[in-house]
């Protein structure tokens, strides 16, 4: 288990697993959290009414005793709003219909799924923080709290976790045509991992990037491309890193290519039958 100590150089917004593990996760802010909340209490107040309208009409037509009438209220306005979502979020691991229109998921503190034990304490406490006050203590705990948790979060040990995220928008490049000949010759193998991944980013942000802004992160980043890379082209540093970055891409596919190739090759060696081995 992570020392509570360890975690302080983590921020609020991060998910740290107990291996003390920084998880790359979003938390859900507390427009979205109440988008949902809304939604599922649209959706359990349609049910309550529509039972209670149930009820009255066979407690007045049906001759219903007005004790099992409220015997029977009681039990439906715990199952509804009680049981009903415990059972639906332990069951989904963490979802509930309005957690799915959004996207979210209720996960522990540590980005693990839920168990029954959190489903129940925080079924319990939304009787609270969200029926009674009408979402309004779930409101004011939100936005005293880091991740936008509800009473029933603090108690459970759990926040909701954003699972939708938009599609990547993949890019492609290739080398300019001015350097198409330096390409031939040029060594990128040296070039390390990290730098490559930077170089990459520029490259997808660079469009959205101020004039100056986007010259001045090109020639830094030209700059500590200049170690590792050779020749060095007198180009435009936005040029040399498309170049850097295509070259580094085409080779490094190329290499997988070879290698699957041979594993290919070796395939029916290494499953074929040794020199007269019979079939069993």
């Amino acid at each position: 288990m992570a020392d509570p100590d360890d975690l302080a150089m983590y921020g609020d917004h991060e998910v740290v697993a107990g291996e003390a593990v920084g998880l790359d996760v979003r938390p859900a802010s507390l427009i979205q959290r109440g988008a949902s909340l809304i939604i599922d209490f649209l959706a359990s107040g349609v049910v309550v009414i529509a039972a209670l309208l149930a009820l009255a009409y066979l407690s007045t037509e049906g001759g219903l005793d007005p004790a099992a009438t409220a015997a029977m209220t009681i039990a439906l306005l715990v199952t509804v709003l009680v049981i009903v979502p415990m059972i639906v979020e332990y069951a989904t691991r963490g979802r509930s219909l309005g957690k799915l229109a959004l996207g979210l998921r209720i996960v522990r503190d540590d980005g693990g799924a839920i168990s029954f034990r959190h489903a129940f304490v925080r079924s319990l406490a939304g009787l609270i923080d969200i029926w009674l006050t009408f979402g309004g203590l779930a409101a004011l705990m939100g936005l005293l709290t880091p991740r936008a948790k509800r009473l029933g979060d603090l108690m459970a040990g759990t926040h909701a976790q954003v699972e939708r995220v938009p599609a990547p928008h993949t890019m492609t490049w290739g080398v300019p045509e001015a350097l198409v000949e330096w390409s031939r010759l040029a060594d990128v193998a040296r070039l390390p991992d990290p730098l490559a991944r930077r170089i990459a980013a520029f490259m997808v942000a660079a469009p959205s990037l101020t004039p100056d802004a986007r010259r001045r992160q090109a020639g830094a980043l030209a700059d500590s491309v200049a170690t590792f890379v050779s020749p060095i082209p007198n180009v435009e540093p936005e040029l040399l890193l498309a170049a850097v970055s295509t070259l580094r891409r085409e080779r490094e596919a190329e290499a997988l290519r070879l290698e699957r190739q041979r594993l290919d090759a070796l395939g029916p060696v290494l499953t074929a039958r040794p020199h007269r081995f019979p079939e069993r």
